[in-house]
């Protein structure tokens, strides 16, 4: 499997977590505070990691 495979797999995993996450995040809002904050933080920690890797694959692309 090529580095570009690999990235656009690490991707869509990353991108479904990150979804998956922000949908808890917004169904706890009401009912358990803790449980959405919780989600919401890990949610951000994931978007990092989808900022890292689009700015990689830009220089994987490039090169």
């Amino acid at each position: 499997m090529s580095r570009i495979s690999q990235l656009q797999t690490y991707k869509k995993h990353l991108e479904d977590r990150y979804f998956k996450l922000l949908e808890k995040s917004n169904d706890y809002k009401y009912i358990d505070e803790s449980k959405s904050d919780s989600a919401a933080f890990k949610a951000m920690k994931i978007g990092n990691k989808l900022n890292k890797l689009v700015f990689l694959n830009k220089n994987v692309k490039t090169t």
